[in-house]
């Protein structure tokens, strides 16, 4: 093992990044989800096509323009200055923030799927019994979608721990602070450190390659 403090350093601000953008996106993805799969609303479209974009739209376009968003004179740095957080550029709270609109498709979209999957009957059944929208929303979507959940999960916890562009952009390359693996890795590679680099990126294959092999061999178990 050739890794040092700083690719440690990497990794575990990796983790704590991906553990936090997951499940905030759970949290505020779930509700989103709920309204695509149910809404009649002209601004359906509109709203899951806004949702998507990260799937289409370079990361260096997102990180440029959510860089000047939250930078001093951006809408979102003013309102952060004046509740006084500060601006939220190269920090760890800007890096969730941004992580959190670059993976919101791959949280959404599963959730948003197994809710239309399921149906309108459950929910009816539910209200028939005088259960109230509440309760049955928690009691018996959620359980039903719950493979769903599952995909989501995962997938937003390994889209956030691959991110560059986005990371870069916004969080730039500042050791224990936004310095993950993937600008780890760059970094290394600048420094012609080429088996420091080769040992998180084959790490980070090996992580792609379980997260594939685990969507794909419990999907189905899921589903029962």
């Amino acid at each position: 093992m050739m890794l040092d403090a700083g690719d440690f350093a990497a990794i575990r601000l990796t983790l704590a990044l991906a553990t936090v953008t997951t499940l905030l996106l759970l949290l505020l993805g779930t509700p989103l989800a709920w309204w695509l799969a149910h809404s009649r609303s002209r601004l359906k479209s509109v709203i899951g096509a806004i949702v998507a974009l990260p799937l289409v739209l370079p990361p260096t376009v997102l990180g440029f323009y959510l860089l000047l968003a939250m930078g001093p004179h951006g809408p979102i740095g003013r309102l952060t200055a004046f509740l006084g957080l500060g601006l939220l550029p190269f920090t760890f709270p800007g890096l969730v923030f941004a992580s959190c609109l670059y993976s919101l498709p791959f949280v959404v979209q599963p959730i948003q799927n197994a809710f239309e999957l399921m149906g309108n009957r459950p929910m009816e059944a539910a209200a028939t019994l005088r259960a109230s929208p509440l309760d049955a929303f928690i009691s018996v979507a959620l359980p039903l979608a719950r493979s769903g959940f599952l995909t989501a999960a995962v997938l937003g916890f390994a889209h956030t721990i691959g991110e560059f562009g986005v990371i870069l952009m916004i969080g730039g390359n500042i050791p224990q602070v936004t310095r993950v693996v993937s600008v780890q890795i760059y970094s290394h590679v600048e420094a012609m450190e080429y088996a420091q680099a080769h040992e998180l990126a084959g790490g980070m294959v090996i992580f792609s390659f379980i997260v594939l092999l685990a969507l794909q061999r419990f999907r189905p178990n899921w589903r029962s």
